[in-house]
């Protein structure tokens, strides 16, 4: 998967390199969570009892991956601080696919105008809600107080990648991109 492969050569190229069979746990689940990060040990859990299919399950490691990514690099401080868990959760709602058309159309929802923007911020409210126990009210003031920042950080991809093939130009990009700066 592009967005996978992406995302595992920004971890190494950041200093966290992840080896499959430490980083990555396939359990039962309860409710319907796909997956998750565990921050404290830095492992990525796919909810094999709650994912279904290929397309579903590579979502879910992309989006999961995107916080692997967000702890490695900005330290984030996913127990005290809930704007930092707002800010990875738009993040991964944003970048991962989670908020593409077809899957919007497949969950009966339709809208053309800031879609996208209105897709990110109620999934990450819902990924806060499901990991915390904070308020609705408390979700959503720090959804939207750190949402413009958030939404407009695209690393490491690089622009939102809306199909397999943006996610496939943005890893072509990321390889070159040493190369790239090296010319300025």
């Amino acid at each position: 998967d592009p967005y996978a492969r992406l995302l595992l050569e920004a971890l190494k190229q950041s200093g966290c390199t992840v080896f499959n069979d430490r980083h990555f746990s396939c359990e039962n689940c309860d409710g319907c969570v796909s997956g998750g990060f565990d921050a404290a040990t830095s492992q990525i859990v796919l909810c094999q009892n709650n994912i279904r299919q290929q397309s579903h399950m590579n979502r879910v490691v992309t989006h999961e991956l995107i916080h692997a990514f967000d702890h490695c690099r900005a330290h984030v401080d996913w127990f005290k601080n809930v704007k930092h868990l707002a800010c990875s959760e738009i993040r991964a709602a944003n970048l991962s696919g989670d908020c593409t058309l077809m899957n919007e159309i497949a969950r009966f929802k339709f809208g053309l105008k800031g879609h996208h923007q209105t897709c990110v911020r109620d999934r990450a409210i819902r990924s806060i809600l499901a990991v915390r126990k904070v308020s609705k009210e408390t979700a959503e003031k720090a959804v939207d107080e750190v949402f413009d920042a958030c939404f407009n950080d695209l690393e490491p991809f690089g622009r939102i990648p809306h199909s397999k093939a943006d996610a496939k130009r943005a890893f072509r990009d990321f390889q070159n991109r040493d190369r790239y700066n090296a010319n300025l």
